[in-house]
């Protein structure tokens, strides 16, 4: 499913991003607000923003956000190891 929003366009200069670059903008700013309010995980805020999980981890590292790290977190991450060494 996907909702479009629409947004006043003086949001490009608040947010300070080219318009081409907004989608993304606003795709990493909800997957760390959700991630922030404990919403989702660290792999679902990833997939949200369309970044790998070393870049959310950045992203929420520069904005001094704490990273939880769950049992669901390490979970993904050992399926993960399984297919790359698959692979």
């Amino acid at each position: 499913m996907e909702t479009k929003l629409k947004l006043p366009h003086e949001i490009i200069t608040i947010c300070k991003v080219r318009e081409s670059e907004l989608d993304a903008f606003l795709k990493r700013a909800i997957a760390i607000e959700l991630f922030r309010e404990g919403l989702v995980s660290i792999g679902k805020a990833s997939e949200i923003a369309e970044v790998s999980r070393n870049e959310m981890m950045d992203l929420l590292g520069e904005r001094r956000i704490p990273i939880h790290y769950t049992v669901e977190d390490l979970e993904e991450d050992v399926k993960t190891l399984r297919r790359i060494k698959q692979g």
